[in-house]
């Protein structure tokens, strides 16, 4: 019997992954035409939109009736080559025409991040804790040309952070708040789970020096924190059991977020996030961030006016135009691409990471961002087979 049993076990354990496999194959392909802007692609892994890809290559979306999206190579951005050389493929190369016929072409676009690259995370010689000079990155001109014409036709976009924040100037900062009624505070954020710098090596120099220059030179934080930093170098500390609870972010979804989404109510954020104030006689917030603030936490906020909550996911789906914000660097998580050749793979996600972690960022995929962008998808499929 016992024999049986652990022959049976074997065979699962074989056959299932088998399957999976099999069905994904089986599983009819749909075209879904998505322009993907990433410009800040270090390494062909995409990983600045591996999340988009998982998700886009797991449902069987293609970019011609029988082509998958392929991630080193299906977006508009930086490309890296080999010994140091990269190629320049972005929207700048269009005239205004080729980014009219574009948006015409294009089902839906996703701007994944802007951010850019910079000499010293390019070049071996760089120091990559330091800033340094922008070898190519920021919300563009052209970028802008784009995304108005895409929503002058009705369709849907998506961005998140980093879309307006620096590099970008503020010229074009304040196009694109003003397209889509949702303003930039100036400020970011990010947990760490120690804010002592010689255990952390996770803390960027520069963090640390622009907070020195405004402290007499001092940085007094040993514990886990919470960290804000604007567009001028400002860079204000919430340290946990002094001006935090807890000073691990979570996203809180509203109800109607919870419906339409699948978002769970409540989901741990412990990576870079910017902090957003939506026009809400426009946009609509499914979910927000919340701080678990002590008194002191909520004076030092006050004093650099950043409001104790703002938004994670503000969208505007009206008969006039289509869009999303997500409010951090949503795409980008530590998942393998592998996994998403397997159909059914979400009943195993226990598997891929560790919810006791607060570091961890397997569970915001599977749990939030995953749910999120699968519903959206299916939803943007029905309009398209309906307008047939």
């Amino acid at each position: 019997m016992a024999k049986r049993i652990i022959g049976l076990l074997l065979f699962l354990i074989i056959a299932t992954p088998i399957i999976m496999w099999v069905t994904w194959l089986a599983t009819p392909k749909k075209k879904l035409v998505i322009a993907l802007v990433d410009k800040t692609v270090l390494t062909t892994k995409g990983q600045e939109h591996i999340s988009l890809g998982w998700i886009l290559n797991h449902n069987r979306y293609t970019k011609t009736s029988n082509k998958p999206y392929k991630i080193g190579e299906d977006y508009f951005g930086f490309f890296p080559l080999k010994d140091e050389k990269f190629r320049l493929k972005g929207l700048e190369r269009f005239t205004e025409d080729q980014l009219h016929k574009l948006s015409d072409d294009a089902d839906m676009v996703y701007f994944t991040d802007t951010y850019g690259i910079y000499n010293n995370e390019w070049y071996k010689q760089g120091d990559e804790g330091a800033q340094s000079g922008m070898l190519y990155g920021g919300l563009s001109n052209d970028d802008i040309i784009f995304l108005k014409a895409v929503k002058d036709r009705r369709k849907l976009i998506i961005t998140e952070f980093n879309t307006i924040g620096s590099p970008t100037r503020s010229d074009n900062r304040r196009k694109f708040e003003e397209l889509f009624q949702l303003y930039w505070t100036g400020w970011t954020g990010r947990y760490f789970n120690n804010l002592d710098p010689t255990k952390n090596l996770e803390i960027p120099r520069w963090l640390i020096e622009n907070y020195k220059k405004s402290h007499n030179g001092d940085w007094p934080f040993t514990r886990a924190g919470l960290v804000f930093v604007n567009d001028s170098d400002q860079v204000v500390i919430l340290e946990e059991g002094t001006h935090v609870d807890n000073a691990l972010p979570y996203i809180h979804a509203t109800p109607e977020g919870q419906s339409k989404w699948h978002l769970p109510e409540r989901t741990k954020y412990p990576f870079w996030f910017d902090v957003m104030i939506p026009n809400l006689e426009v946009n609509t917030v499914d979910a927000s961030y919340n701080l678990s603030l002590l008194p002191e936490g909520s004076k030092e906020l006050e004093k650099y006016s950043i409001p104790e909550t703002f938004p994670a996911i503000t969208r505007h789906l009206g008969d006039d135009y289509r869009f999303f914000y997500f409010s951090g660097d949503f795409s980008d998580n530590p998942i393998k691409f592998n996994s998403s050749y397997f159909k059914g793979i979400g009943f195993f996600k226990g598997f891929f990471f560790d919810d006791r972690d607060p570091l961890e960022r397997g569970s915001f995929f599977w749990n939030f961002y995953k749910p999120m962008v699968t519903q959206i998808l299916e939803n943007e499929m029905k309009l398209i087979n309906q307008n047939q």
